[in-house]
């Protein structure tokens, strides 16, 4: 029975009442329009059960076309063809039949009963069947209907969930198989092993907390990474997560705009810090996703979840840089605190000013009585999120732990309100002329802050988007300060604001002192450390740096040639003379030096240009 004919000149569409798609032709004859084989036939539907025989057949077409995605079907049914009927027409046949085939195999999927129940092992089977038909008909663009792909999607999902909570070995093997099908041409190796070690540790944390319980969308989207990242692009991240130059516009464009929750959970991976931690996999991908929500809540050009994954990466990379990783300076605690508080900077940001909201009276400025408005709100809403089981992090934590971890976070989102940015600063040189070290919070309050305004120390093409993006979101809120009958804020006033003169000021007086003085403190901080172990190095007590650190796992892409003294964070061995020091840098390189420059210099021209433009402006406007 035909339904929904749609009339397009000498060809009418028709949907059948199997949901898939026709056309019939002037002659009146039936073709399938997505069919691959472009032959004529008169419609017909199928309505017959297939043996396992058939369900392995299109499995084995599946898998067939995920190896030769770039060829047509006929080389790969040929010999097969030719040797049961030697009157095919060679691989043409032999495409029509495997089509056909196929699509037989998709009108099974209709068929929900007496399938096996999710926590049997041949639901496994069964669920890789399913898996494998859907897949031919994608690649041969043979249409099927949402219904039925929905409700087999949901039986593969439960079944994917049984796995997961399943405490023995030998199904947490399987699982694994499971991903193991995904072909390895289609994924790139580091991918795959991704995530293997992903969700291993989902499960090992499972057995901790029970009541949690997982949720498909975790692997969902591990294996959507996985197929639809490109093998150079993935490389290149795992390679870059540790530079300076790490470009996170590319990061997320290829995660789907989803920047923040993989570089999240990329860190926390490569520190093993959700097992050494006790925290749950699920609620971490849950309060990941629940933060780039908040981050996309107002739309924002510069304060948004790519900004959020910018600091994040800055903050990790300003410590890894300064080796203090493998210096045993920060404890897992403490790493997984520096984390967190990045990634909840700027949660729910508005796009306005803290002074926006104070002249605008607005109820976050009246909850915090005007002081450190927007910051006050990041941390608190953050933690507020924290109370519920679905995203609480920190559920594992002891008190003390837990009181640790709110300081420091507290702490360090606290110190990013710039009104306080002088005296941050000036605090800091008087510390650092002090013969005493430097308290870990004020001094990764500091690294924090310094990340928030990084952006003028990265190279140009970084630096200038994110000059544009934030200079949108400026004039946006003078467009609002306007509507509301308010002073326009400095900077925010699209038609007179120079824009070069304005990053001038912030690199001259702003960005550049702030980093010479983060450069000091992590000077004085590594030198400190040294002095420490000179003082501790003896045939009996071995130096502090040796003994631990927040060892990255085995599969990070750490680079050795960077901090020769971490090996793949495996336990360090002791040096066979335990009298002899080893060596290591007492200063930290500083590589936003020569892009602080190199901007500042860029946009003196841009301000002789934007001066000339103005004057000329000017000239045109007299009368």
């Amino acid at each position: 029975m035909l339904q929904n004919c749609e009339d397009l000149g000498q060809i009418k569409f028709y949907q059948n009442s199997s949901g898939y798609i026709a056309a019939k032709l002037n002659d009146g004859a039936m073709i399938d329009v997505p069919g691959t084989t472009g032959t004529k036939r008169h419609h017909h539907h199928h309505h017959h059960h297939h043996s396992a025989k058939t369900s392995k057949t299109a499995a084995a077409v599946a898998a067939a076309m995920a190896n030769n995605e770039s060829k047509n079907l006929s080389p790969i049914f040929s010999s097969k063809s030719k040797s049961s009927n030697n009157n095919d027409n060679g691989g043409l046949s032999a495409s029509a039949n495997a089509h056909e085939a196929i699509e037989r195999d998709v009108t099974t999927l209709s068929n929900m009963n007496n399938l096996p129940a999710p926590t049997a092992l041949e639901a496994l089977q069964t669920s890789n069947d399913r898996l494998r038909t859907i897949i031919a008909a994608l690649h041969c663009n043979i249409l099927i209907r949402k219904a039925d792909l929905v409700r087999n999607l949901e039986y593969v999902a439960h079944v994917l969930e049984a796995v997961q909570q399943d405490e023995t070995r030998r199904l947490m093997e399987e699982d694994d198989g499971v991903l193991s099908e995904i072909e390895p041409d289609t994924v790139p190796n580091e991918v795959r092993d991704w995530l293997t070690m992903t969700f291993t540790r989902s499960m090992s944390t499972l057995k901790r907390r029970p009541s949690d319980k997982p949720k498909f969308r975790s692997v969902a989207q591990a294996i959507r990474a996985g197929i639809m990242v490109d093998r150079v692009y993935y490389e290149a991240w795992q390679q870059t997560i540790n530079e300076w130059t790490f470009d996170v516009f590319s990061v997320n464009e290829f995660t789907n705009g989803q920047s923040l929750r993989y570089v999240g959970f990329e860190l926390m991976q490569r520190y093993n810090l959700p097992n050494k931690l006790h925290i749950s996999m699920t609620a971490l991908q849950s309060f990941l996703e629940q933060m780039e929500n908040g981050y996309s809540k107002y739309k924002n050009p510069y304060h948004n979840l790519i900004h959020a994954a910018d600091v994040l990466q800055t903050t990790y990379q300003i410590v890894y840089n300064s080796g203090l990783m493998v210096e045993n300076w920060l404890t897992d605690h403490d790493l997984f605190a520096m984390l967190i508080a990045a990634i909840v900077h700027d949660f729910e940001h508005t796009g306005t000013s803290n002074n926006f909201h104070i002249q605008s009276r607005s109820d976050v400025a009246l909850i915090y009585n005007d002081r450190a408005v927007l910051e006050n709100h990041h941390v608190s809403a953050a933690f507020r999120l924290m109370r519920m089981d679905e995203y609480n992090i920190v559920s594992e934590f002891t008190s003390e732990e837990y009181k640790n971890f709110r300081h420091l976070v507290i702490e360090m989102v606290l110190a990013t309100d710039m009104s306080c940015h002088f005296t941050q600063l000036k605090t800091m040189k008087s510390l650092l002329s002090l013969p005493e070290n430097v308290e870990k919070a004020k001094a990764l309050a500091l690294v924090l802050h310094c990340a928030d305004i990084s952006h003028p120390g990265k190279p140009w093409s970084i630096h200038h988007t994110w000059t544009q993006s934030l200079m949108e979101e400026f004039f946006k809120q003078g467009e609002k300060e306007k509507d509301l009958g308010l002073p326009c804020s400095p900077l925010c006033d699209r038609e007179n604001t120079l824009i070069a003169e304005s990053q001038i000021g912030f690199i001259q007086y702003i960005v550049e002192p702030s980093f010479v003085v983060m450069g000091d403190m992590l000077d004085k901080v590594l030198k400190s450390l040294v002095a420490s172990d000179s003082e501790l190095l003896s045939p009996s007590i071995p130096s502090r740096s040796l003994i631990s650190s927040p060892a990255p796992s085995g599969e990070s892409s750490v680079e050795s040639n960077t901090h020769p003294e971490e090996h793949n964070g495996h336990e360090k061995k002791l040096p066979l003379s335990m009298t002899t020091p080893i060596p290591r840098p007492t200063t930290v390189r500083r590589p936003w030096a020569e892009y602080l420059k190199s901007n500042r210099d860029r946009w003196v021209k841009e301000a002789e240009e934007e001066r000339r433009r103005k004057e000329l402006k000017v000239i045109e406007e007299e009368p």
